[in-house]
This record gives C-alpha cells, sequence and structure tokens, in this order.
C-alpha cells in the first residue's frame, strides 16, 4: 500500500551514533532510489522521517534524511529554492522526493535548487514506500551501532592488555589502531611524549597547543581545523594532570570512539598514578638521603651508595645550590624546582632547609641545568636568589661537589645568572663569610704599617708591593706597570720587608701578602 502523505510532522529525535552515507543508500538498488540533483553523497544520514510541512525547520537537528511527496512544497520557484535552503541549513543529510502522487516526476526547478545548493535530492517511486526507505535505513544504523559496539568491546581489552605490558607508548598505538586516526600523547606543557603513528606537522603543533592554553584548566576540546578534527582530553589525577590525549581524524569523533578515547583517559591516569605514587615514595627517601649526606657526620661511603642513583655513567656528579630563598616562597621554588627535574627526567634528589635548596643531578647530562632552574624560579624570588653548581665530582666526593656549589652560590650575584665553581677562580676565599674574615684580619695585621707608611709619607708601598706579587717578582713588569724605574721598586721592597719583618723570597710569604691585598680591594 501506497504510504499516506502527513500533513503533521515526524519530532525529531537524537541522532544514532552511527551515521549511514547516503551513498550506500542510493546502493541498495531493490529500493530504486534515483540521485536527481545536488552531490554531497558522503553526507551522514542519523534519521529518516517523513513530513509534509512547508517549514519544518523547527524539528530539524540535523542529519536527517526528509522524505516528502511535496504536499507542502512552495508553488513558485524563488519558493521551493529557499525551501531546500532552509533545509540544508538545518545540516540535513538529503531529501527523498516521492514522486507518483502529489508530482508526476520530481520539478525541475527543485532539481535546479538542489544542484545550486549541493543537496542531494533523491527520486523515491511510486512503488517503493517511504516506510521501506525508513526501515533500511534504520536497520543499518542499528548493524553499524552494533558493529561499533562490538568494536569497543573488542578494543577496550586490548587497550588494557597494551598499558600493562608497554605502558603509555603501547596505548597510544592501540587506540591509533582502533579509532584509525593519529594520537599524541603530550605533556602538560603541550609538549609532544608519544605519537602513532607519526608525529603531526610542526605548524599543526603548535596549534594544538594553542588550543589547549586557550582552554585553561577544562578537560577538553573538539574543533575542526583545516579539514581535521582535534579532540583532545586532559588527563585528570586529582587536581593534576600528567599531559593530554589528543585525537587527530578527518571528522568529529562519534560515541563510540569518545568511550574509547575517554577509555584510553582513564587507563592512562591510572598508569600515571601507579608510578606516581611510587615516585612520591622514592623521592621522599631521596630527600633523606640527601640530607644524611649533608651532615657533616655522615661518612663518605654514605654518599657512594645511596646517591648513586643520581650519576651519570661515568659514576659523577654537579651539584646546584639555590641560596638566600626568601622562607615564604621557599616551598614554592622547591615545587619549581622539582618540576624542572621531572622535566630533564632526572632522579629527584633535592632537599631544602634554612633558605638554601640543594640538588643532585648526573654531571654528563646536566649541560644548561642551572639555566633551567633559574628560569623554572619564579619571578618574585628570582631577585634575591643565588645559584651556584660545582664542577664534576665522583659521587664519593659529594661533599666537596656541595661545598663547591655553595661556595659559587655565595659568589654568584642575587638574581643573576648561575655561577659555575670552576667560574669563581680566585675568588672562592672571598665568597664565604668565614673566608671574608678570615682575610680581613690577615690583612689588618700585615698590611697595617705599609698603609700606615703610605698615608703619614707617601711612601705608596701597598700598590709597589701588589705590582710586584702580581707579576710574580719580575723587576721589569712590575716597575713598567708602576711607570717607575726598577731600582725605586727594589727600594720600595726592601721598605716593605723592613717593615713588615717578613722574606719576600720566601713563597708562602708572598701568597699570604697577595691574599690580604685581595681581602682590601673592592
Amino acid at each position: 500500500m501506497r504510504r499516506s502523505p502527513s500533513e503533521g510532522n515526524e519530532s525529531s529525535r537524537s541522532t544514532p551514533a552511527m551515521p549511514v552515507p547516503v551513498r550506500w543508500l542510493l546502493a541498495q538498488r531493490d529500493l530504486g532510489l534515483v540521485l536527481r540533483g545536488g552531490d554531497g553523497l558522503d553526507r551522514a544520514i542519523g534519521l529518516a522521517l517523513t513530513t509534509e510541512l512547508a517549514e519544518p525547520y523547527p524539528w530539524l537537528s540535523g542529519r536527517e534524511l526528509v522524505l516528502t511527496t511535496g504536499l507542502g512544497l512552495p508553488a513558485s520557484t524563488s519558493g521551493r529554492a529557499d525551501y531546500l535552503r532552509g533545509l540544508d541549513g538545518c545540516g540535513i543529510a538529503g531529501v527523498g522526493f516521492g514522486t507518483g502522487l502529489t508530482h508526476p516526476r520530481v520539478p525541475a526547478d527543485l532539481i535546479a535548487a538542489a544542484d545550486e545548493i549541493g543537496l542531494p535530492l533523491i527520486e523515491v517511486p511510486l512503488r517503493t514506500p517511504f516506510a521501506a526507505v525508513i526501515t533500511r535505513v534504520s536497520a543499518r544504523l542499528a548493524e553499524l551501532q552494533y558493529d561499533a559496539v562490538l568494536h569497543a568491546s573488542r578494543a577496550q581489552p586490548k587497550m588494557t592488555r597494551a598499558v600493562l605490558t608497554g605502558g603509555a607508548p603501547a596505548l597510544v598505538a592501540e587506540l591509533s589502531v582502533s579509532l584509525r586516526a593519529t594520537v599524541l600523547l603530550l605533556d602538560p606543557s603541550a609538549r609532544l611524549v608519544h605519537a602513532h603513528p607519526a608525529a603531526p606537522p610542526e605548524g599543526l603543533g603548535d596549534r594544538i597547543a594553542e588550543l589547549l592554553a586557550a582552554e585553561g584548566d577544562s578537560m577538553g576540546f573538539a574543533v575542526q581545523q583545516g579539514g581535521r578534527s582535534i579532540a583532545a582530553q586532559r588527563i585528570g589525577i586529582g587536581r593534576r594532570s600528567p599531559g593530554y590525549l589528543v585525537v587527530l581524524g578527518g571528522g568529529p569523533l562519534d560515541p563510540i570512539a569518545q568511550i574509547l578515547l575517554g577509555h584510553a583517559n582513564s587507563l592512562l591516569a591510572l598508569d600515571f598514578e601507579k608510578p606516581q605514587r611510587l615516585r612520591a615514595e622514592q623521592r621522599a627517601l631521596n630527600t633523606r638521603a640527601l640530607e644524611l649526606a649533608l651532615d657533616p657526620a655522615t661518612d663518605a661511603a654514605f654518599a657512594s651508595v645511596h646517591l648513586a642513583d643520581a650519576t651519570d655513567a661515568d659514576g659523577r656528579i654537579r651539584v646546584l645550590v639555590v641560596d638566600r630563598v626568601p622562607g615564604p616562597v621557599l616551598s614554592e621554588v622547591t615545587g619549581a624546582i622539582r618540576e624542572s627535574v621531572r622535566r630533564d627526567d632526572f632522579p629527584s634528589f633535592i632537599h631544602a632547609a634554612g633558605g638554601r635548596v640543594t640538588v643532585v643531578v648526573p654531571a654528563a647530562d646536566s649541560a644548561g641545568f642551572g639555566e633551567r632552574i633559574a628560569a623554572a624560579i619564579p619571578t618574585a624570588a628570582r631577585r634575591s636568589v643565588r645559584i651556584g653548581v660545582s664542577r664534576a665530582h665522583r659521587v664519593i666526593e659529594f661533599a666537596r661537589a656541595a661545598d663547591g656549589a655553595a661556595s659559587a652560590a655565595a659568589a654568584a650575584e642575587p638574581g643573576g645568572r648561575p655561577t659555575e665553581f670552576t667560574d669563581i677562580a680566585g675568588r672562592a676565599l672571598f665568597a664565604s663569610d668565614a673566608g671574608r674574615q678570615l682575610l680581613d684580619l690577615l690583612a689588618d695585621n700585615l698590611l697595617g704599617p705599609l698603609a700606615e707608611s703610605d698615608r703619614d709619607r707617601h711612601t705608596d708601598l701597598v700598590p709597589s708591593l701588589r705590582a710586584y706579587l702580581e707579576s710574580n717578582g719580575h723587576w721589569e713588569s712590575a716597575a713598567a706597570d708602576l711607570g717607575v724605574h726598577r731600582h725605586t721598586l727594589r727600594k720600595r721592597m726592601t721598605q716593605v720587608q723592613e717593615l713588615l719583618g717578613v722574606d719576600l723570597g720566601v713563597a708562602r710569604v708572598r701568597a699570604e701578602l697577595l691574599l690580604a691585598l685581595l681581602a682590601r680591594t673592592p
């Protein structure tokens, strides 16, 4: 029996998960459907319905195949074009026009309008009930839905096994295969960690980073970008996130794909959380080990055993000291340093106390580490802190490395660049308060008589002694620096020896005098 035109409408329902392409429906030969106008054969049908309303737009939600006999079709050519434009604006998949009842054939002006718009216009012959089309589409949707659910039920255990046996990289690969899409795992800074089957082009990677930054703390987003869909989810573990899971595809994710993405997200969260707990416990142990190693009473062999994980392939370490950290921000600065250590994938040997943060890192891998630490410290705290880095030491020499880093930090400029211990040659004794006090005492006792003579008799003994010592006892060089004859300089050095009661021929005497002179140098 031929279907009856409906004066009412079939209210719009939620769109099924797996759409049917218009192309597939036209391929069902027994239905006798013929494309009369428009294109877009890959448009997705999510629902087939009948309506004879002249303006059914409020009841359409997108992806419908609208079946009509044209009972409510406007009489004018312009009205019919507007009718199709209104349907296309609702995002429908196409129009099935029944012939042989209201209209003997599909109107030519309707075909012309469909061609102009690009909306599929399909003739449904009189022998084919609308119910047959609706039934065929519904059956196919159910079939696809079943296949999708079956695919998901098979994919989820595979993903679970992947993360158990191969961790995050294996899970990313399995999700990529299941979705037939590119899958990326990014760290909290949107830097690529894993990708399958390949990393995205540089421009697209930058665009993803921009989108993530714009989203802030939201759980994710889905956008279309240059003919490609980008769906991202934040991997959540409590209030923190170890990164993002991103899917790059040709179109929006269907509900089954969204389920698989959510499942992968949960698995990654669990995978990250387990090591996170272990890492937290390991960090606590490492902090305690470093605290004990910093104790002067601890034997050097202790450091060899308990700081071994911080060494490079040659068993060497460097120590970094961030000194003069204000108490109120010590915790914040320590957290920033810990995050920088994590990004460099170093073992977390960090100890904070008394305004000082001490860090132990592998020597061979620590190039630029001090600069990265400085960049990670919050700006407000950065102005006052001093950063020093030791030279490379064997781990058994940890105490020497720690002292070297502390000396380098003491010699560093507040808020300045990190200072390497090797950069403070000739300044190490002046960096510490104890060293400075000792040298000041030495200068007072040794140089007092010379300074008094220069003040009272205008003898220039102090600058002459310095020129002589810094020239390593070369009379000609020292005299030239002073602008005097070498005999004049010899006479002055004789006066120095007499006033101080010392012999400048003794190397130790010359060394002490030079240190005293350096202590008096601003």
